[in-house]
């Protein structure tokens, strides 16, 4: 009979419940673990952000990091969003503008298309030459209640970010990044913020528990 061995206890605390401390991300605490990824990202790539900039859904980011921005436009399929410049699908690849942008930041949107391959091809149409497409998806995450058990399609990780961005711009013009480790994936789950953590825990990248992948690629 083989001897038992001996683990010792964890102590989950207030962690060990099957509910979320938060069921909002963490909002109603302070700022979301994965949006202090984001903006550490956007942040380090200000110079990116400058000349004509498209954003998703509204300009956010590019208010906060724009660098030199000389026009701003937002895309959104929803016809009804009143701060959309550009009604359209970014799978629709046809119906986009071509060759317009110097950068496309592109947050957190393609966990919900399930064309991963179109999306990523039309972000390379809208963009000029040389223009930088910044993109962030997550690694770990909640189901969005925004698009429900139907509609929020992807979980990434670095390898498939890599593949699915080389596939359309070319291995050399693509760099990926892994943000987050195990200690803030179990937070941002259980939907506590930021400020819940300290800056050390939540400066340590751990390439095997990412939390957030962070993409930019230029086109050639």
């Amino acid at each position: 009979m083989k001897l038992r061995r001996w683990r010792r206890p964890v102590r989950f605390g207030s962690l060990r419940t099957t509910t979320p401390v938060s069921d909002r991300w963490g909002w109603d605490r302070g700022t979301p673990i994965d949006r202090r990824y984001i903006d550490a990202f956007l942040d380090e790539h200000r110079r990116d952000i400058r000349g004509h900039v498209l954003e998703i859904r509204d300009r956010r980011y590019t208010e906060r990091f724009g660098s030199g921005v000389v026009q701003s436009d937002v895309l959104d399929v929803d016809a009804t969003n009143a701060d959309a410049t550009i009604v359209a699908d970014l799978t629709a690849t046809e119906g986009l503008p071509e060759n317009r942008f110097d950068c496309f930041i592109l947050a957190q949107t393609l966990q919900y298309i399930y064309d991963l391959e179109a999306a990523v091809a039309g972000a390379k149409r809208l963009l000029r030459p040389g223009g930088v497409v910044l993109a962030t998806v997550p690694a770990v995450s909640r189901v969005a209640r925004s698009a429900g058990v139907v509609g929020d399609y992807w979980r990434l990780t670095t390898a498939s970010c890599g593949r699915l961005f080389s596939d359309a711009f070319g291995e050399k013009h693509v760099d990926v990044r892994a943000y987050g480790n195990v200690l803030t994936g179990v937070a941002f789950l259980m939907g506590l913020a930021a400020e819940d953590l300290a800056d050390d825990e939540l400066r340590k990248d751990d390439d095997f528990f990412p939390v957030l992948i962070a993409v930019r690629a230029s086109k050639p």
